[in-house]
């Protein structure tokens, strides 16, 4: 399906009871569904994630009916007045009725389709300031007019179909590329304040300046601070990268070990959290436990802020972090990144794993521009923390045994 721009074609925020999402009841043949008409959502066409906020949406002209279509009355609500609380506002109440208000939710997003029929975004986050909607059909349903709800059930059953996905707590549904990295980095030359960077680059998204992606709903940045351990892993052959004991806020540590091959952009990468092992025991555990030959590095202290970028046309989270390390035993030793990074999926439909590399051009080709334009890096590097830590040495040999 080629790309459409945003038009006046109808959209509307389906309303019904929540049972109807999560199925802890019966469909019942009395139960009101509300219509309500709000100007098109998507940012993109074709889009797989919606967000709706309802202060934005102004007065919308809502009609609740029966679902075999009978009118049982219609109002004009303004957007902010749906639901207050998260709760269905006196409008709502008016028009369905005391004893369906209570768990009267969006069930989903409706598009219409200029060839006919209708694309369906199921809801997935539901909050009084907004809620966040995933398409759940690749082709349009229901051809006819929205009022006589031939869409309805095609719609039910798609959610139906893929409930546990839809109603999963992370809300994430895939992660391709198990077990690899993608990553393409940037060194900061001259380094900025990273805070103020961040804040500048995240507000960049929130105002659209990379065309079809926006901060990841409701999870858009985050802060890491914690200490590193890294150790060079130089044999067997096979074996040759690092190995990072990374501390929790609980208790204990999580071993990262990344694998280098020539291609420097996807990485084996693997994650074993959980380990109860004291840093003067970390190189004893893996050259006795894991039979890795090793050398350690300088412990350094890493500040890291995450923004988190959705493509709302593929559903694909992309990191952008903007990275701080300093070694503990000589602070004035830095090396500042950003980095871009596939994290996962937000989409029950299914995709080409080209395209997130696609996409990932893409928006490097975004993010170089932006960093250029703002003097901190010209083109990109895979300049790696273990890198850093060894041309460290070499210009301090002191630091080799700290």
């Amino acid at each position: 399906m080629p790309d459409e721009q945003p038009s006046d074609r109808g959209a509307w925020v389906v309303l019904g009871g929540v049972h109807l999402l999560n199925r802890t009841a019966p469909r019942r043949p009395d139960e009101p569904i509300v219509l309500v008409r709000v100007p098109p959502q998507e940012v993109c066409r074709p889009a797989t994630t919606v967000i709706v906020r309802w202060n934005a949406l102004g007065p919308c002209p809502a009609e609740a009916l029966h679902p075999g279509g009978t009118r049982l009355g219609a109002a004009r609500i303004d957007g902010g007045e749906l639901f207050p609380d998260a709760i269905a506002g006196p409008a709502l109440r008016g028009l369905v009725g005391t004893e369906a208000a209570p768990g009267l939710v969006p069930l989903c997003y409706l598009a219409e389709h200029p060839g006919g029929g209708y694309h369906a975004y199921a809801q997935i986050r539901f909050h009084p300031e907004d809620a966040c909607f995933v398409r759940t059909t690749r082709d349009p349903v229901g051809h006819g007019p929205v009022e006589e709800l031939r869409w309805f059930d095609p719609v039910l059953t798609a959610h139906a179909e893929s409930s546990t996905a839809l109603n999963n707590h992370l809300r994430y549904f895939r992660k391709h590329f198990s077990g690899t990295e993608l990553e393409i980095k940037y060194t900061l030359d001259p380094a900025p304040d990273i805070w103020s960077a961040s804040m500048e680059l995240l507000k960049a998204l929130r105002d659209g300046k990379l065309e079809g992606c926006r901060p990841e709903y409701r999870e858009e940045f985050q802060i890491h601070h914690t200490e590193n351990h890294l150790f060079d892993v130089t044999g067997p052959e096979p074996e040759i990268g690092y190995a990072s004991f990374i501390p929790t806020v609980t208790a204990g540590h999580v071993l990262k070990r990344k694998w280098f091959t020539e291609d420097a952009f996807a990485r084996r990468e693997e994650l074993t959290p959980g380990l109860d092992i004291p840093p003067d025991r970390f190189e004893t555990f893996l050259r006795e436990d894991l039979n890795l030959q090793v050398r350690a590095m300088p412990p350094f202290q890493r500040v890291r802020y995450d923004i988190q970028c959705e493509s709302l046309r593929t559903g694909h989270v992309y990191g952008i972090f903007l990275d701080r390390c300093a070694l503990l035993a000589a602070p004035d030793v830095v090396l500042s990144q950003c980095e871009l990074e596939y994290r996962r999926s937000r989409s029950i439909l299914d995709h080409d794993q080209d395209e997130i590399l696609i996409e990932m051009k893409r928006i490097d080709s975004w993010l170089c521009e932006y960093l250029a334009s703002h003097g901190w890096a010209a083109e990109h590097t895979f300049y790696s923390k273990r890198s850093f830590l060894r041309d460290a040495i070499a210009l301090r040999p002191d630091l080799a045994t700290r």
